[in-house]
């Protein structure tokens, strides 16, 4: 079955993480930052990098190689139009649900709002081995809103489409199976936006031998 992120476009995407039913976009990049900040690598791979919210705050004289990851070709296109001149990007079309990443590891892994769409078997494993073994990984889950749907309400159609393919992914349950698999929290932050859908970003390494 192909990927429904095949049928959504970029701008129908990006248009209903801004709308004021999600207001995520922002917030988004602010965690992104943090863990730049936090960790300042040299290497950094973004999984599900969508129109690549957040590139801005890569620092290029730090960051020497920027690896982005979708499964949908015309996002990578977008974010090598919007991005090329900023950062030394390397895109790549996988999903990441259904197909083992070969590429080489990087310093800071940052999977944001990807395991609750891509689920976290082989996407997971595909980010643990894209992570070199002094690096580490940032995750941002979305949190649970009684309250609320777990994809937003928004005009934009084609997102609506993807509820059935969402799944929340439990903070805890993650640093369990991280923990097995040697990785450690370093640090947690979370995010409440304008709308009321709480966001958690973890940072997971493996402890120094």
């Amino acid at each position: 079955m192909p990927n429904p992120w095949l049928d959504v476009p970029l701008a129908d995407y990006e248009g209903h993480m801004e709308s004021p039913g999600v207001q995520q976009l922002h917030p988004l990049a602010e965690l992104f930052a943090e863990a730049l900040a936090y960790r300042r690598p040299a290497s950094v791979a973004v999984l599900g990098i969508a129109g690549g919210n957040g590139l801005d705050r890569v620092d290029a004289a730090i960051a020497n190689r920027v690896v982005g990851v979708d499964v949908n070709p015309l996002y990578l296109e977008a974010v090598r139009g919007r991005y090329a001149r900023h950062c030394h990007l390397e895109l790549h079309c996988v999903d990441l649900a259904e197909e083992r990443v070969d590429l080489a590891p990087v310093e800071l892994v940052h999977a944001a709002l990807v395991f609750e769409h891509a689920g976290a078997g082989l996407c997971l494993e595909n980010a643990l081995s894209l992570t070199s073994p002094s690096g580490a990984l940032s995750v941002v889950l979305q949190l649970p809103a009684e309250s609320q749907p777990n994809i937003g309400p928004s005009e934009f159609a084609s997102v609506q489409k993807l509820k059935p393919h969402f799944s929340l992914v439990d903070p805890a349950w993650l640093r369990e199976a991280l923990a097995q698999r040697g990785f450690r929290l370093l640090r947690e932050e979370r995010r409440l936006p304008p709308a009321g859908k709480g966001l958690w970003m973890g940072i997971f390494g493996r402890p120094p031998r």
